[in-house]
């Protein structure tokens, strides 16, 4: 006897690239002094049917207000590492919008590196508990 499985479910996303402003983490003193530039991206995991029938902006997350909130944390306290400004960001996303999941990457591209370079990126997925 066969068993029949169901496909495998996919959720919904909302995206947000580019995300810029001027943060003061990282190690050294220079960088915590003068800060430098960080972006992030930000992709939200729901589930968009109820706004998508409804095509009312309270059945979804706001992405004018996470784009805010986002610039918030990256101009706020300092942090050594961009893993934590990344753990920072998920955790508050979490905490702030009816979501399932949330995948965060941080991008540091003036990175104090010696050699010459692209991007430095770090990315993390979080699940609500």
């Amino acid at each position: 006897m066969t068993t029949v499985s169901s496909p495998p479910t996919r959720q919904d996303t909302i995206t947000l690239t580019g995300i810029t402003a001027v943060g003061h983490h990282g190690v050294f003193e220079h960088e915590r002094r003068d800060g430098q530039p960080f972006i992030v991206d930000v992709v939200l995991h729901l589930d968009l049917r109820p706004a998508g029938i409804s095509d009312d902006l309270t059945r979804t997350a706001h992405y004018g207000e996470l784009a805010e909130q986002v610039r918030d944390l990256i101009t706020g306290e300092p942090l050594n590492l961009i893993e934590a400004l990344a753990e920072r960001i998920a955790g508050h996303v979490l905490e702030s919008f009816a979501v399932d999941a949330v995948e965060v990457t941080v991008h540091k591209p003036k990175a104090p590196i010696e050699v010459p370079f692209g991007d430095v990126t770090v990315s993390i997925f979080r699940e609500r508990a």
